[in-house]
């Protein structure tokens, strides 16, 4: 048994930020049917490369436990099926722009008036109301707008982008966390509700206390590297092999910071003795943990703290983290097997429960690939599938 088991779930997403919501519904047991348009699909499939099967990995890395239904939504007898899955589905998500599936007839007033009981997600840029409803918008211009991008990067450089796509992932959690509380609203009152979440007010609540500081001083924080704008030391350092972070958020842990660091004395220099005074003689402190974390390895940086519980812990490299063992206890990597492509290793599931686990069950599906078996769900014969396919309604990839 997973939580959602006997969930279905109409999925009109693609690129990130609605496929990784979908993603994790499917690892928790819903049946996720992804709608994808002819002739090749969600976009993403084609970014690459690397490929395997064919797909990018980046498809791969966030469409595991879906269904592919190729359907053109344009012709009527592709709308007409997407009905059928609406009629007995429990959540509809889409992150196209506000409007579009108004036009197409499937806006949350239609869809809701045929099946009141639908949770109606809808991912955009900016969310169905506001000023800047109507623009487009990606992972990029939502880091940029929110304000993140403008405290990333190093005090003398210029904005940075997030490595990870940092806006879609966190919309997409978002998303799903909306979902899972209509859900449970519906449960208490019979009727479902429309969701809406857009990927600048995602960014914005992770800005956190960098709000507060400006609501407070009237200030905006600047770029400080890996710095942290109230705790000191809470940053990286360099090591004799590589990078390393420390954490030192309170007194106790000072102290015992500056006896490992081989002078007991600073600790109660009137220049560091508080947090407040590690903030204002920043720079002459920087100098001194420079001095002495620079002779060390990673290994003894981290051993170091450990001994006096101070967290630490190495500047890893994807190909670090993906082979350590902490990754392979925690079942943080594993392998799928699709019947056509073969092995492809993929993320665990992060979310761990103890009596409703999750599952990693089916590799990314290929485009299309489950056609027959939905519609044939859906009271269609083999005839009427045939039909479809000659009027190109329904479309998929060639088996490989």
């Amino acid at each position: 048994m997973k939580p959602l088991d006997d969930l279905f779930v109409v999925d009109l997403s693609r690129i990130l930020s609605g496929p990784i919501c979908t993603m994790l519904m499917g690892d928790m047991g819903a049946d996720v049917i992804k709608i994808e348009p002819p002739p090749t699909g969600d976009d993403s499939r084609q970014w690459g490369p690397p490929f395997v099967g064919g797909i990018s990995t980046y498809f791969h890395s966030i469409n595991r436990n879906k269904k592919s239904v190729g359907l053109n939504l344009k012709a009527k007898e592709g709308q007409e099926v997407l009905w059928k899955m609406i009629e007995r589905a429990d959540v509809v998500i889409e992150n196209f722009r506000p409007g579009v599936l108004d036009r197409l007839g499937f806006g949350y007033k239609a869809v809701s008036k045929v099946n009141p009981r639908i949770v109606y997600c809808s991912i955009s840029g900016f969310g169905q109301t506001g000023p800047y409803r109507n623009r487009p918008g990606y992972d990029v211009i939502a880091q940029g707008e929110s304000g993140v991008m403008d405290l990333t990067g190093m005090p003398d450089g210029p904005p940075v982008k997030l490595g990870a796509s940092l806006a879609d992932i966190v919309t997409g959690l978002y998303a799903f966390q909306g979902i899972l509380l209509a859900l449970l609203s519906r449960y208490r009152t019979g009727k479902g509700q429309y969701v809406d979440i857009s990927l600048l007010d995602s960014m914005v609540s992770t800005l956190t206390y960098h709000a507060l500081i400006y609501f407070n001083t009237g200030r905006s924080s600047k770029r400080m590297g890996t710095r942290h704008p109230s705790i000191v030391p809470y940053e990286c350092f360099q090591a004799k092999d590589g990078f390393v972070n420390i954490a030192v958020t309170n007194e106790k842990q000072w102290v015992h910071f500056c006896k490992v660091l081989g002078f007991p004395e600073i600790a109660t220099d009137p220049r560091f003795e508080k947090m407040k005074d590690r903030l204002a003689h920043y720079d002459e402190l920087k100098v001194l943990m420079d001095g002495v974390i620079s002779k060390w390895t990673r290994a003894e940086v981290m051993h170091r703290m450990s001994e006096v519980g101070i967290p630490s812990g190495p500047i890893n490299t994807v190909a670090e983290i993906m082979e350590d063992p902490q990754m392979k206890a925690r079942e943080m990597v594993y392998e799928l097997i699709h019947p056509e492509y073969g092995p492809l290793r993929v993320l665990g599931i992060p979310i761990k429960l103890s009596d409703t686990p999750g599952a990693l069950e089916t590799a990314p599906p290929r485009f299309g690939q489950h056609n027959r078996e939905i519609l044939t769900r859906l009271g269609y014969d083999d005839a009427a599938i045939a039909g479809l396919q000659k009027h190109e309604v329904i479309a998929e990839s060639s088996p490989l």
